[in-house]
């Protein structure tokens, strides 16, 4: 069961609405600094390098500690201090909160339900580490999916732009996969007084997303 529902969980059909979120490659690309695969896979080795150091301690966190989710929420809030960041985060962390509770009702989401727990911002690191334990996922596992939907959705966005094509962008997801891993199996042991930005340029590009004259993505 254990494979079904992971599977279920890392399918783009299951309705979170991170599709809406580009992570800063819209704006990127909208002010040239991404023009093709050389510059996406640039692109995307520092995301997934900042996704090790800034998210990925709010998900093993939250994973080991669920009854932490409210603090751990918080703190994200507080850290996440780019405007346009903080509500991509706040978007997909609630809806990905709203889909598990309607999809897995009962007993397995039902401590998150208690109301101490629910988090206040919704934030989608510590939520998606809360969420992903109590549904019995595992630790290594979680950590995983959470890198595979962030690398995902960045290249589903490079394809809506007309960055690269589909097949291209498998082609990097393949590429990409062991720094993924690489990234992941050093960072997972960080807890969250080791959080940091890494990469402030992507800051810039994802915080410069409102004042685009035209844009696909939230974010």
């Amino acid at each position: 069961m254990s494979d079904w529902l992971l599977w279920q969980l890392a399918d783009s059909a299951f309705p979170t609405g991170g599709f809406a979120h580009s992570g800063g490659s819209e704006a990127a690309w909208q002010h040239g600094e991404l023009r093709g695969r050389a510059d996406l896979a640039s692109f995307l080795e520092a995301s997934l390098g900042q996704l090790g150091r800034a998210s990925l301690p709010f998900v093993g966190a939250a994973h080991r500690g669920p009854d932490r989710l409210v603090a751990l929420d918080r703190l994200c809030d507080a850290f996440t201090s780019n405007h346009v960041a903080n509500r991509a985060s706040r978007l997909q962390g609630r809806a990905l909160f709203a889909t598990a509770e309607r999809i897995f009702p009962g007993g397995s989401l039902q401590r998150l339900r208690e109301p101490s727990l629910p988090p206040p911002c919704g934030h989608l690191a510590p939520v998606f580490g809360a969420v992903m334990g109590s549904l019995g996922l595992d630790g290594r596992a979680t950590g995983r999916m959470f890198f595979f939907q962030h690398l995902r959705g960045l290249l589903a966005g490079a394809v809506r732009l007309g960055i690269v094509g589909p097949m291209e962008a498998q082609s990097l997801q393949h590429r990409m996969a062991p720094l993924a891993e690489e990234v992941l199996a050093r960072c997972e042991g960080l807890s969250v007084d080791d959080i940091a930005q890494t990469s402030p340029l992507l800051d810039i590009w994802q915080g410069a997303q409102d004042r685009l004259y035209s844009r696909l993505f939230q974010s």
